[in-house]
Formats: C-alpha cells, sequence, structure tokens
C-alpha cells in the first residue's frame, strides 16, 4: 500500500519560489501526519527533500512509544550527506538509501543500508524495481512524502493507493513549488482518478482523503 501525503496551498504548492515551506499547514495537520506516519512501515522522499529540509521523518507525538517507521530516500547519486540528521541516526532507526551504485562507505559506517537497483529511462532509480527490493525487506506499507518529482514519479506509473492532501487557506501562485511535477498527459483520460473518501477541518486546513479508483 502507497500512500502520498500533499501538503499545500489551495493552489496546489508545497513552498514559495525560493524555497520557503515551513510552515504551510498548522499544528493540527502536522499532528495528524504524524499519525499517519505511525500506522505505515517506512516513510519515502527523494534526495531533493532530504538536502532542502533536512528532515528526522519520525512519529513525534506526546505519550508515542510505538516503533518508528524506517526512512527511505530515493537518492541516484548519494548525495545524501554524512551529516544529515537521517544519516546521524541510522543506527536507531532503519534508513534506507535507494540508488544506482554500491553503498557509500562512509554512509555505510553510520548504518545506512544500500537498496540497489537499475537506472529507469531517465536515469532515476526505477521505481518497480525500487518497491519490489523495498517489499523484499518487509517494507509493504509506504508513505511518501516528497516533493513534486517524487509525487509525480508515483502517479505516473499508477502507484499511489491512498492520497492525504492537506489543504492551508493561502495562495503561493504560479511562481511557487508545484505539489506534483509534469506528467506529460496527453489527454485527460490518462489522468490518475481517485476517489474522495472523506474531507475534514484541521484547525484552518482541509484534510482530503482519496484513494485509487
Amino acid at each position: 500500500m502507497i500512500t502520498l501525503k500533499l501538503a499545500t496551498s489551495l493552489d496546489g504548492r508545497i513552498a514559495t519560489a525560493q524555497g520557503e515551506s515551513r510552515w504551510i499547514t498548522g499544528p493540527e495537520a502536522r499532528e495528524q501526519v504524524h499519525r499517519l506516519r505511525s500506522t505505515h512501515d517506512a516513510v519515502l522522499i527523494g534526495v531533493g527533500t532530504a538536502l532542502a529540509d533536512d528532515p528526522e521523518l519520525t512519529v513525534r507525538l506526546p505519550a508515542y512509544d510505538g516503533p518508528q517507521p524506517a526512512r527511505i530516500v530515493l537518492d541516484s547519486h548519494q548525495r545524501l550527506p554524512v551529516t544529515s540528521r537521517l544519516a546521524l541516526s541510522a543506527r536507531d532507526i532503519p534508513t534506507y538509501l535507494v540508488s544506482l551504485a554500491p553503498l557509500d562507505p562512509a554512509l555505510a559506517r553510520l548504518g545506512v543500508r544500500g537498496v540497489g537497483v537499475r537506472a529507469d529511462a531517465a536515469g532515476r532509480p526505477d521505481l518497480t524495481a525500487a518497491l519490489s527490493a523495498l517489499g523484499e525487506l518487509g517494507l509493504h506499507r509506504l508513505f511518501v512524502e516528497g516533493g513534486g518529482e517524487t509525487a509525480a514519479s508515483f502517479l505516473r506509473r499508477g502507484r499511489v493507493t491512498r492520497l492525504e492532501w492537506f489543504r492551508a487557506p493561502i495562495i503561493i501562485g504560479g511562481d511557487g513549488r508545484s505539489a506534483v511535477d509534469a506528467l506529460s498527459l496527453d489527454a485527460l483520460a490518462d489522468a490518475p482518478r481517485l476517489r474522495r473518501t472523506e474531507v475534514r477541518v484541521l484547525g484552518e486546513d482541509l484534510w482530503e482523503s482519496y484513494e485509487r479508483i
């Protein structure tokens, strides 16, 4: 099961043109994201998000004492810094780097685990191969929190089972960074189709849930 999480402005932007993104949604929405993380085996991002935000990708809730989901980074050329919070906490929480080459020894010494896969036509880790390898590791419920490129990769291949969309009542405009990069659609009939299952209010934000048709 693959859940795609988006946290955006009303016009579908995840950051300003300069990359500012903290915080678009309010504390209630962010708390719910942590609850959703806790129900998945792993949280997945692209290396661009890792470099821009240096996230922990942990469940941080009051009194939470359950297991932490594993962390997965799609990183073709192993750009994840050894000084990142993900790398420095890899001995405490399983952290996987999906890339095209054997794992950098410096990252391995910190406890990061390598998942080598073939390249796709664009020279990035082949998503089908990556998901197969992760499944063999027992990671079957993935929570995808990456940027526009990562979101588009999963949507293009029809791999999104559920979509959890948190929308803040702000408008960033066309020069902001889109939540989903180009899907290269030739016709509306080719667009990914989802069914809305619920809409809830969280503070000033909306939380919309969708499932694949």
